[in-house]
């Protein structure tokens, strides 16, 4: 498979800071790409280096396979954190002015402009100004000026940030259609469910490092997890008594047990066996957000 985005060994530091760290990312064609880490992890600056706005310091940057990337501008569509909409304007002239300077021709601007309205649910509000515009529809509007172009790669800096559950599953969907069309979209968020059930590969970033990078079955793979769901018959007062059990926490019906770190749960299955009648035995699956918290914990703990 193609490559959309190369970083190799890339860093940039501001002052003393050092606010990317030899990082390296491949990110394939083709698909939904997280970049994330929490707050000043390095995922805007990362952005704004691929997108030739900053210049990093040392490294190499290919994008769409070349490593001038301004001969690549008109195949990328970029969402900067900052947003900016011309108040004044209304929606339809937003999208058609944005068009223009993408060097879309007046009958292509015409069209594209009244679809991608339709796409993230704003033909009504087509002849209303942006001033009059509600903070999600904002960001609708400019999630729409800039795909308008179609390009085959779309960089998104906190995207979903200000929408309601309504406008985020419209432009998850919007998301998901453009990756069924070939086209890469890569995005950078500080909050995991997002990443969770949108992309395909993650990179999680933590004072401008690699921490992890994968799909979210690999990374979920590689952190075992210690919390057993536990339905049975029997008294299970012995469960605490266990080396193998660091706690035993009542939920619903059930027990959600926490092993000791040298544990594993093929040891409690084995205790369970002749004491209680074991109705339902399930391994936690750990969320991205557990392993986020953990995975950032560490590097913070190995570094202070």
């Amino acid at each position: 498979m193609s490559e959309a985005l190369l970083l190799d060994d890339v860093c940039k530091s501001f002052g003393p800071v050092r606010a990317v760290d030899h990082l390296s990312v491949r990110v394939p064609t083709g698909c939904v790409y997280g970049f994330l880490g929490p707050n000043g992890a390095g995922k805007t600056t990362t952005l704004r280096m691929v997108m030739d706005i900053i210049r990093p310091d040392s490294g190499r940057i290919e994008v769409l396979g070349d490593g001038r990337r301004t001969q690549q501008k008109s195949r990328i569509g970029y969402m900067p954190e900052e947003r900016g909409l011309y108040r004044k304007m209304t929606a339809a002239k937003v999208l058609t002015y944005f068009g223009q300077i993408k060097g879309l021709d007046d009958r292509q601007v015409a069209n594209r402009a009244g679809d991608w309205l339709e796409r993230v649910g704003l033909a009504q509000a087509a002849n209303r100004k942006v001033e009059d515009l509600s903070r999600g529809m904002h960001q609708k509007l400019q999630f729409a000026a800039t795909c308008i172009n179609e390009p085959d790669l779309v960089i998104l800096d906190e995207p979903f940030s200000g929408l309601d559950p309504v406008n985020l599953d419209a432009i998850e969907g919007v998301i998901l259609a453009m990756r069924g069309q070939g086209k890469t979209i890569i995005f950078s968020t500080h909050v995991m469910h997002e990443a969770e059930r949108l992309c395909d590969r993650i990179l999680l970033i933590n004072k401008g490092r690699s921490i992890v990078d994968g799909t979210l079955d690999q990374i979920r793979a590689r952190w075992q997890s210690r919390t057993v769901s536990l339905d049975l018959e029997g008294d299970s007062d012995f469960l605490t008594a266990l080396p193998i059990v660091e706690s035993v926490t009542p939920v619903n019906r059930g027990l959600e047990i926490t092993l000791s770190p040298e544990a594993d749960a093929q040891q409690l299955l084995a205790e369970l066996v002749g004491r209680v009648r074991v109705l339902a035995f399930a391994v936690k699956v750990p969320s991205l957000h557990e392993i986020f918290v953990n995975l950032v914990g560490a590097d913070s703990e190995q570094n202070s």
